[in-house]
């Protein structure tokens, strides 16, 4: 399958501060081994045999590309897309890659949203939106966990009361495929531009985004509460096999 990853890291990392007054939000180090989000991304790609990347960067991309640099050190091939004033948003991000020609060639592109670690069989999810030939396929959890507990009430009686309770609804988990003919078609919009709001809601519309279900363990580690929280024994474990 012709695929090359697209990975945003770009963003400023407000709701990590201030943590992200110092670090680029996808270089802050977790697991054990206190290695940068970014590289467990990076070799979870590999692992599933995606070895061609190019990263979207913006708010410190020194850290970033000091760090990769070509990504011979990793086994991959990287290159860069840097954020400008005329395209704004992931989604402008995205256009701005497309425009400067880091995607000419590829069929299909992986779009990782790089706060989030996942666990997903993702040579699976690669073959359900080849096989679906959808214009674009998201990864979508099976179930959603409310980091809040949840009352039923019968007037002013709790009446029942469940600590952080899974419910029954498909939340979008930071990965998704386009096609490279989707990311053309709006390759002339200017301004900000979120690949979400704008692409693949216009997508939905023509009935050509896919939905692909999984039960993976992934996490989103762009909040300081979560990164906080983060149980960097069980990432360890849980990525260790990407790492040889």
């Amino acid at each position: 399958m012709n695929v090359k990853a697209a990975l945003l890291c770009g963003g400023t990392g407000s709701r990590l501060r201030p943590l992200t007054y110092y670090f680029q939000k996808t270089m802050l180090p977790i697991g054990t081994s206190q290695k940068p989000i970014l590289e467990y991304i990076v070799r979870y790609l590999k692992f599933h045999g995606i070895d061609e990347i190019t990263m979207l960067v913006g708010y410190k991309a020194e850290q970033i590309v000091n760090y990769f640099r070509d990504g011979s050190n990793f086994s991959v091939k990287v290159d860069y897309s840097y954020d400008n004033d005329e395209l704004k948003g992931n989604g402008g991000a995205l256009i701005n890659a497309y425009r400067a020609g880091k995607f000419d060639g590829y069929e299909d592109i992986l779009i990782y949203y790089s706060d989030i670690l996942a666990d997903m069989d993702l040579t699976d999810f690669l073959k359900f939106h080849k096989e679906k030939k959808f214009s674009a396929t998201l990864a979508v959890s099976d179930h959603y966990k409310l980091p809040v507990g949840v009352a039923e009430m019968n007037g002013d009686t709790v009446v029942s009361f469940k600590e952080k309770p899974s419910i029954n609804i498909n939340p979008t988990i930071g990965i998704l495929m386009i096609k490279t003919e989707a990311i053309k078609k709006f390759s002339q919009m200017k301004g900000e531009i979120d690949i979400m709001g704008d692409i693949i809601s216009s997508l939905v519309k023509e009935k050509s985004v896919g939905g692909y279900v999984t039960n993976s363990f992934w996490i989103d580690v762009g909040t300081t509460e979560t990164y906080e929280k983060l149980d960097h024994e069980l990432i360890e474990t849980m990525f260790s096999k990407y790492f040889h």
